[in-house]
């Protein structure tokens, strides 16, 4: 696949791609936590964006809503959390982010 122009970016993944950007390092959002802070689409429609886009932002910070990672890059994804001291839970995954940022910055488990 040819690299996206910004000219060529749709509007609605040029706007999930700014909130990736924004989340800070060591927090992470899940893809509904994304498109609730935009007000606009689901889940699958940041997945989908990030899934095309997202290579050139911070991809990692951006996780399903168990808190996993995308499945095939959790290796790559738990070298960016320990680099940026991201916490994480012993449970299930190895790479579960236990800190979100969101709305309203409030840190809770990335999964009940």
């Amino acid at each position: 696949m040819d690299r996206v122009t910004a000219e060529e970016l749709p509007e609605y993944a040029e706007r999930v791609l700014e909130v990736a950007e924004l989340i800070p390092p060591g927090r992470v959002m899940t893809y509904g936590d994304v498109a609730e802070w935009l007000g606009e689409g689901g889940p699958r429609q940041v997945g989908r964006v990030m899934a095309l886009y997202g290579g050139a932002v911070p991809w990692w910070r951006v996780v399903r809503a168990d808190g996993r990672p995308l499945p095939g890059h959790e290796p790559r994804a738990l070298g960016h959390y320990r680099a940026e001291g991201t916490p994480l839970r012993e449970a299930r995954s190895p790479a579960c982010p236990r800190t979100r940022a969101g709305p309203s910055a409030a840190s809770t488990p990335c999964a009940p």
